[in-house]
């Protein structure tokens, strides 16, 4: 008789990078090991123009990684939609962000968190990785709620537990995605610039009936990103703020209409303009005190 074998998961893991060949590195040696015998891990890499010699030093680490070269303005979303596009064939598909470190054993716990989940008559379900701080230790990311009903876009950090914990989306630095959320859901909608297409697919999953689960503990670290220098810095003159605010990486216009015409419900234009007339009077604001710190010098 011959012995029977466990099917193998194939899970396919989608990075986007630019310019961060270090944290690339260590990204992919962190994931190497992962998920055990009957896990197959392939990975596709968007480098979107790096010039720091990123998709070099990723063959090296990865031998067999597929690299698809950006043009330096696809940013995270559009990068992570090409990515998926070359997945292939494949059981699961990994978000994992180019600056995350894994701890060991982190993908096979978002494996068997959704393989329980999926034997528990949960339906579709999203396992996400809640990250920590490398220094202090503090999450991250993580999956996220609506603060309010009334507040429909804005959002509040899940904290994980040590069970299983359901959100309404999450940030998109470490997700696992089923096959069969893929095509309930489809992919990232490239149409956003950078930032909202996590929370997007999330949301657009959670409305189709697929659930949102935090892994319990967190699974590796992710420092945030530092607000020093962005659009949200006081220090910043309004001009600066402004045009920062309209950059890619910021909250630019049309993504940000796209988002909150999704998910805002009715009152989607009150909501779209808010950010922008919260900045112009935040701006004023300063330039007030800063004109009566003057006349008081």
């Amino acid at each position: 008789m011959g012995r029977s074998t466990a099917p193998v998961t194939r899970v396919v893991v989608l990075i986007a990078c630019h310019n961060r060949r270090e944290s690339t590195v260590r990204c992919l040696r962190s994931l190497i090991g992962q998920g055990g015998p009957e896990v197959s891990v392939s990975v596709v890499l968007t480098d979107d123009g790096s010039t720091d010699g990123t998709a070099r030093a990723a063959r090296e680490v990865w031998p067999g990684i597929r690299v698809l070269q950006g043009n330096g303005r696809l940013f995270w979303a559009k990068a992570m939609a090409l990515a998926a596009s070359a997945a292939g064939d494949y059981d699961y598909l990994l978000w994992l962000n180019d600056d995350v470190l894994l701890d060991p054993g982190a993908l096979s716990q978002l494996l068997e968190t959704h393989r329980s989940l999926s034997r528990s008559e949960a339906g579709d379900s999203i396992a996400v990785g809640a990250l920590r701080d490398p220094r202090t230790g503090a999450v991250t990311y993580s999956g996220m709620h609506r603060r309010s009903c009334l507040r429909p876009v804005s959002f509040t950090k899940v904290a994980p537990a040590g069970r299983p914990v359901q959100a309404e989306t999450m940030n998109g630095n470490l997700v696992l995605i089923p096959r069969s959320v893929v095509k309930r859901v489809g992919e990232i909608d490239a149409d956003f610039s950078h930032g909202l297409a996590d929370f997007d697919y999330g949301l657009r999953a959670g409305y189709l009936g697929c659930a949102i689960w935090i892994v319990p503990g967190t699974l590796g670290t992710c420092p945030r990103n530092p607000t020093e220098g962005d659009w949200t810095d006081p220090a910043l003159s309004l001009r600066k703020r402004l045009r920062l605010m309209c950059a890619p990486k910021g909250l630019p216009p049309a993504s940000w209409l796209r988002f909150t015409r999704r998910h805002a419900g009715p009152m989607w234009p009150v909501w779209f303009v808010s950010p922008y007339v919260r900045l112009f009077a935040t701006g004023g604001l300063d330039r007030v005190r800063r004109g009566f710190g003057c006349r008081a010098g």
